[in-house]
């Protein structure tokens, strides 16, 4: 079966936008078309994000409980990693996004579905492949 982290961009996204390409994706995982893996340091930034962005705040009119709500739905349908092992050096642009890549090498995961420019830039990494969810839902669709 497919194995696939989804980063918080697209968890954002799946909150923000119901019936949105995120949101499918995030169903598909509900249903169990593959295998959804997280790390507690994904859940908890997009927590933050989704609690703490001030434009997503005034944008969108949600309260807290509704966040927290989310956040142990989706503990309770994905797969925990364990302790991330340590990155040695940079592997994205960004070095917050290396905690996602991570994920995926814990996870043995075949993608990690992401909009996130710096993830997507480097298209691969070892045998993980950066995927919009537009794509990925294109594979599950196969």
């Amino acid at each position: 079966m497919t194995r696939a982290v989804l980063d918080s961009t697209v968890l954002v996204s799946a909150f923000l936008r119901q019936g949105g390409v995120a949101d499918l994706v995030l169903t598909s995982a509900y249903e169990g078309a593959f295998d959804f893996f997280l790390a507690e340091e994904i859940l908890a930034e997009t927590q933050r994000v989704l609690l703490e962005t001030a434009r997503i705040r005034r944008r969108y009119a949600y309260p807290d409980n509704s966040v927290r709500r989310f956040i142990r739905g989706l503990r309770s349908i994905a797969r925990l990693t364990g302790p991330l092992p340590p990155m040695t050096g940079m592997v994205a642009r960004d070095p917050n996004d290396d905690m996602i890549v991570a994920c995926a090498l814990a996870a043995h995961a075949d993608y990690i579905v992401t909009r996130d420019d710096d993830l997507l830039s480097l298209r691969a990494y070892e045998t993980i492949t950066m995927i919009t969810p537009e794509a990925f839902m294109g594979i599950l669709r196969h």
